[in-house]
């Protein structure tokens, strides 16, 4: 059991637009795409208009006769150039990319994953890292330029290593965060350290977490997750499951192996938002801790 793979492309991973990097300094291609763009509004909840799940576009025109600053240039679809732009709030129905993610199509969650993670870092990127002077944004919202130096800072991803552990057989390691309900569970995830590799950091992470040795960590695959900004990397590793548990930085409240057919149960109850009184509830499709856990349960 130790050679399986995700169950498929984890939702937030579906790349599918172009993103036409060539023109984010070309200004007057821009501008002349920006007549007939598609415009994509997320509010600070980041939330998006949708309807029947997809998503709902307005016309760039309605803010003028070319870009506005703020606004970002995610690609080309369909031939049409489309922006995003950060607004106070919205009408009309609205959902998140945790609520609305699994019902997009492949287009529509590019874009959305896109756009969130962009204005999030602008929300936080208006000084310099390293002289604390004004920055503006440049390149169609894909960096910004420091006013007094001229010092150019790029989108900020974080990344973070999503570990499956198990034993090699039938028994897989979950556990549980202290500010889940009780029988919510999922895989182990922590961010890498400066220096670190990310093999090292599957190694690290679990040890402080959970207190177990893993050995025969393997790449499984990656997915943005643009809360604020991370880059989620998958990864399995194999596990005692006689060595003892010991919950050493606080993370963790409760970790305990399940058996394949327990976990199988499990994901065929639904996710965490179930009413099922079941007793074991793991995370929905949007997480690429899905995946894992499905590319596992198949045995």
């Amino acid at each position: 059991m130790t050679g399986f793979s995700l169950a498929g492309t984890p939702l937030l991973s579906r790349t599918v637009v172009d993103r036409a990097e060539d023109l984010r300094s070309d200004e007057e291609a821009l501008r002349a795409g920006w007549a007939d763009a598609l415009l994509l509004r997320v509010d600070r909840r980041n939330q998006v208009r949708v309807d029947d799940g997809a998503l709902v576009f307005g016309d760039t025109s309605e803010l003028g006769p070319e870009p506005v600053p703020g606004a970002v240039f995610l690609g080309i679809r369909d031939g049409r150039h489309v922006w995003a732009v950060r607004v106070l709030a919205q009408t009309g129905k609205v959902a998140d990319l945790r609520k609305v993610g699994p019902r997009l199509d492949d287009a529509d969650a590019d874009l959305m994953v896109s756009a969130v993670a962009l204005l999030n870092w602008h929300d936080n990127a208006g000084f310099s890292a390293v002289d604390g002077s004004p920055t503006r944004p440049t390149t169609a919202g894909w960096s910004r330029i420091s006013t007094v130096t001229g010092h150019e800072e790029f989108p900020r991803t974080d990344p973070a290593i999503i570990c499956l552990v198990h034993d090699g057989h039938d028994r897989v390691l979950l556990a549980r965060q202290p500010v889940w309900p009780e029988r919510r569970f999922s895989v182990l995830a922590g961010f890498v350290e400066a220096g670190e590799s990310l093999e090292s950091c599957v190694v690290r992470e679990i040890r402080e977490e959970v207190g177990v040795d893993v050995r025969e960590v393997r790449y499984l695959g990656s997915q943005p997750w643009p809360f604020p900004r991370s880059l989620m990397l998958g990864f399995a590793a194999i596990a005692d499951p006689e060595q003892p548990l010991e919950f050493r930085d606080g993370e963790i409240t409760e970790a305990r192996w399940f058996t394949r057919d327990e976990v199988r149960a499990a994901l065929a109850t639904g996710d965490w938002a179930s009413s099922e009184d079941a007793p074991l509830l793991l995370p929905g499709s949007i997480s690429i801790a899905r995946g894992m856990l499905e590319g596992w349960a198949k045995g």
